[in-house]
């Protein structure tokens, strides 16, 4: 069994799957992470990757190019972020209900939209995705889309955003002490808001890397929860951009494993399990991985605590 696990390992596309399954996670984490270090939860990621995924295929069956289909699941996702933004930031509402008011609100209207829309198809309508970037001189990453491209240098331009510039500086500003940012005659209501917004489009785009570049087609519960995992990593990667990277990539090995582990009927340990604990692989991984990082883990000093101006 060990020697088929190997050889399973030193395959390139296993590693060709493992960076497909990341590719979501990383452009979902990010943005997590960039509403987070302003001081805002936001639990409305899952909803707002099914209505990404949903207006970008719909954007591109309906005849615009692939690109602009990501614009449009990029600008949906804003448009939810701003609604949270509004109901966290501006009403001081609860961000973990307002986040889940979100999800459902967003997930409901995509179906409702597709429901409508479609209403005598029996299998989705198909579009044709992202092609592979063939022509990149690198392995895996040449049998990858331009947006996991995307997705893997949004990971050190966010980085340098946060830590090099003024703006970045801000943002991680708001989450910490944001008296001390509108001290400086800063916007807190603004960067907050600002901060969320743009990773919500990031959200958005992940929902649509699903339907333009994974799948051909817009399916329910094709998120899967991929949200939620998204909210984990952000705490495993201790609000950190490269830390974030590599806890997707992390999720994505166990539950890239565990697929093959299926499909090539390998038992661990020498023992034939059934498929439901390989499906928990991932999870109970990541699990043990966040238990033991997130005790250590440095959160944004002023997260999920609502600013009033002139507050102390």
């Amino acid at each position: 069994m060990g020697t088929e696990v190997l050889e399973l390992l030193g395959g390139s596309a296993f590693w060709v799957a493992v960076l497909r399954i990341a590719t979501p996670l990383i452009l979902g984490t990010l943005g997590v992470l960039l509403c987070e270090r302003a001081g805002v939860l936001n639990l409305g990621i899952e909803g707002i990757m099914v209505a990404g995924a949903f207006s970008g295929w719909l954007a591109v069956y309906l005849g615009l190019p692939l690109w602009a289909g990501v614009a449009v699941a990029a600008l949906t996702g804003t448009v939810f972020g701003l609604l949270h933004g509004v109901l966290t930031v501006l009403l001081s509402l609860s961000q973990h209900v307002a986040g889940l008011g979100i999800t459902l609100l967003a997930a409901s209207l995509a179906s409702y939209a597709y429901r409508v829309g479609f209403p005598k198809v029996d299998s989705p309508p198909t579009i044709e995705p992202f092609a592979p970037m063939a022509w990149l001189p690198l392995p895996v990453l040449n049998e990858q889309t331009p947006l996991t491209l995307l997705a893997l240098l949004l990971v050190p331009l966010l980085g340098a955003l946060l830590y090099r510039t003024p703006l970045g500086l801000a943002i991680r500003m708001v989450g910490e002490n944001p008296a001390a940012v509108e001290g400086q005659g800063l916007s807190v209501a603004g960067l907050r808001i600002g901060a969320v917004a743009a990773g919500s489009a990031l959200m958005g785009v992940a929902g649509a890397f699903l339907t333009l570049s994974a799948f051909n087609a817009f399916y329910f519960n094709m998120v899967n929860g991929r949200g939620w995992i998204c909210v984990a990593l952000v705490v495993f990667a201790s609000w950190r951009p490269g830390k974030a990277l590599l806890g997707a990539l992390l999720f994505a090995f166990f539950d890239a494993l565990q697929l093959r582990l299926q499909q090539a009927h390998l038992g661990l340990f020498g023992l034939e399990l059934p498929y439901q604990l390989y499906l928990m692989l991932p999870y109970l991984l990541s699990i043990v991985a966040l238990v033991v990082v997130a005790r250590r883990a440095a959160y944004p000093q002023a997260l999920m605590k609502p600013y009033r101006r002139g507050e102390r």
